[in-house]
Parts: structure tokens; sequence; C-alpha cells
């Protein structure tokens, strides 16, 4: 096992079975967790990046199995902010010394391609990254946003398994998933992607599949992290317990694509007190803290339970890791390999 993970360190190359092989063995989990943050080390840095995440609708189309924001869902308050408070939150943001705004809603059809864009241009005007997570659209659509100016989005796969897809996306297919995160690509977006992991039927093999497909898209971000059951959705009663799984995946995720970035998600810190930490401590080089109102925040239950972050602690969090606050808008840099 640690010559897998030797290997993994020094080529970031593995096979379907040998990332297997890692996934099983739990005895050296901290020497894989070690591997992942040398290599983080050596490729980006000790800088963290921080992006100001804001959540601007909870409306959604899709009936997303694990989702508290399905549209199936009757007993969640529903919001859709306004123009003018979405670009009021990220100037708020900016001025706070934020280098990047995520602007991330459930799949609401309200905000067409015009609308997000018109926000894009006056978000923009100021010295930003933009990501945006508004999920499923058209090859025009995503043209329009990022001739805007967006350049990244985020759109998780949540599993490379077509079937159990298909079981956890009634309505949704695979293949169109597939189809926007290449068009994405194609128009020159910092891609991210990701997967949820403990999800029921999820095997050791289609989170592996997961990574290649992960490694083979040539990914700029991946943000992954563990399944929280939430009462108003299909998979209320399904036990979970998978926050040292998703660690083990963020850390190989980290060893074949040494140059990426990889969010410390507040998943994980949701179901491990320390589980931010322990992630950075594992791959992982950036943190989306909420900048949304606490009155909207807490309607964007995408699982139970969420965390918030104490901005004030955040610095000394770092610093007692060895870590800074980056002051650039933290691109992907891939002149390292």
């Amino acid at each position: 096992m640690n010559k897998l993970i030797e290997k993994a360190k020094k080529l970031h190359l593995l096979s379907k079975s040998e990332i297997i092989e890692i996934l099983k063995d739990n005895f050296l989990n901290n020497e894989l967790f070690q591997a992942a943050d040398e290599v983080r080390k050596e490729f980006v840095g000790d800088e963290i990046h921080l992006r100001a995440l804001i959540e601007f609708s909870n409306i959604c189309k899709q009936n997303c199995f694990y989702c508290g924001v399905r549209a199936e869902n009757k007993n969640i308050d529903r919001f859709r902010l306004n123009k003018e408070d979405i670009i009021e939150l990220a100037e708020n943001a900016l001025n706070n010394g934020y280098k990047t705004i995520v602007m991330q809603s459930a799949e609401d059809v309200y905000f067409n391609a015009e609308r997000l864009a018109e926000i894009i241009k006056e978000i923009k005007k100021h010295d930003t990254a933009i990501t945006l997570s508004i999920g499923e659209r058209t090859y025009e659509e995503y043209k329009i946003l990022k001739e805007a100016g967006a350049d990244r989005f985020l759109l998780r796969i949540e599993t490379t398994d077509k079937e159990l897809y298909k079981k956890l996306h009634p309505n949704m297919d695979y293949e169109n998933r597939i189809r926007c995160l290449k068009d994405l690509k194609k128009l020159g977006y910092e891609t991210g992607t990701g997967c949820l992991v403990g999800l029921p039927g999820q095997t050791l093999e289609s989170l592996a599949g997961d990574i290649l497909f992960f490694k083979e898209l040539d990914a700029d971000m991946i943000g992954l992290g563990p399944l929280i059951p939430h009462k108003d959705t299909p998979l209320r009663d399904y036990k979970a317990d998978s926050f040292w799984l998703s660690l083990k995946v963020m850390a190989i995720v980290r060893l074949l694509m040494p140059d990426i970035n990889i969010p410390a998600t507040t998943a994980m810190e949701t179901i491990q007190g320390n589980g931010r930490i322990l992630a950075l401590q594992s791959g992982a080089n950036v943190v989306m803290p909420n900048v949304t109102e606490e009155t909207e925040r807490k309607k964007y239950e995408i699982y139970p339970g969420k965390t918030s972050i104490d901005y004030t602690e955040l610095e000394e969090k770092f610093k007692a890791i060895g870590r800074t606050i980056s002051q650039n808008k933290g691109y992907r840099k891939k002149d390292n390999l």
C-alpha cells in the first residue's frame, strides 16, 4: 500500500484497481493524508484561497434525491435575491478583501443568462474573479455568461455511476451533465466538478471511476464531501457515515491532480468538528466563507446543520497549521507540472 501511495505521489498516476486498493485499506490513512499534504505544498503552496460565497436563490426545478432545496420539498421557505442585493453582497465581500465571488443558486429558471450577465458585468467592474454554480444550461447561455466576465464554473457530477445517477436525479440526463462540463471547458472556463461520497448504492469502484473521470476531464477544481441526509428528501432515513472516506477520496484526487484547487467543504466541518482543518491538512487549499445574509443563508439548506465560519478566527486557525491567506485570485497554475 505504501508503494501505491508513493507511486501516486511521484507519478500522479494510479489505475482504477490501485485506487480501489487504497480506498479499501484503512491502515495507512495517515500516510495517505500526509502524502497529499506534501504534494499540495509542493504544487500550490501554503496559501489558502478564500472565496466569498453568495447563495442567491433556493428555488429549484430539479428533484435530486439528496438535496434539501429539491422542487418537491414543500417544507422550505423559498427566496430569491434581487440584482441589487447580490451586487451589494459582492461589493461588501470585495471591500473585506476577498478576491473571488462565488455566485451559487439552485436551478432557478428566473435567472436566465441575460439577467445573470447584467449582475456579472456590474461585479466585474471591480478587480475580482467570478465563479458560477447555477446548474445545467445550454452552450449559448454558458457563452453569454463567459463573455459577461464569469471566470469559473462549478458543476458537480455527484457520481459517474450512470445507473446510480439516474436513480438519484429524476428527469435529468447523465449525458447532458457531461455535455455541460465539456461545453464549459470548451468555452475556457476554469471548470470545477466533484462528487458526493456515501450515496446509497455507491461502491468503491464507482468512487474510483469518479476520480479517474476528474483526471480525464482535466478539471481545474474538485469539490467533494460526505452525504448528509436531509429530513425532507427521499434519503431521510439513510444512515451515512463517510467523513473519512471523503477525506481519502480528496487526498487521492490531490495526488493525481497536484496543481488543481480543492476546497475544504462546509459538509466536512458539519459532520466532523475539525473537518475543515483536517481537509486542509490532507490536500485542500480553498475555503469558501458564506457571505449571504443569515436570513437567507439558513433557507439554503441543501443538507441539515450546515456550519458557518467565524471569520475572525480564520487567520489564526490557518496560522496554527502553517498556512496563510492568499492575496491573489487563485487561478490554477499548470506550469508546475
